[in-house]
């Protein structure tokens, strides 16, 4: 699994309505990060993008995502202070692909929460 949710199972004092909630939460936030920081991206703004990337990263920690919040650390350093705007693509690329790739996941977790918890 791509997602870790140990903390969120923590933070939750097992409560499993409160887990659905920030799943579908985190699901709706991944969506407009990632159509945000393509935009941002796109249209060269950077330091938007960098404290977007600030955001979002809270977001996937909480989902267990550690990997992914190290990159977005990366990425929010490099784009507020403009450099190596030639590694932002990538970074933006990967926070899609493994947003995508944990939803699917959650979707699974979430339509069978109490196996998992």
């Amino acid at each position: 699994m791509k997602t870790d949710l140990s903390y969120l199972q923590e933070m939750s004092g097992g409560n499993l309505e409160l887990v659905k909630e920030m799943i579908s939460i985190f699901k709706s936030q991944v969506i407009e990060f990632t159509k945000d920081m393509e935009n941002h991206l796109n249209n060269k703004e950077f330091e938007l993008l960098g404290k977007l990337a600030h955001k979002a990263k809270s977001s996937v920690s909480i989902m267990g995502l550690n990997d992914l919040a190290n990159d977005l650390k990366t990425l929010e350093n490099l784009a507020k202070e403009g450099k190596n705007a030639e590694r932002y693509p990538a970074l933006v690329r990967r926070f899609r692909e493994i947003t995508e790739e944990a939803v699917e996941e959650l979707n699974i977790v979430q339509n069978n929460i109490e196996h998992y918890f």
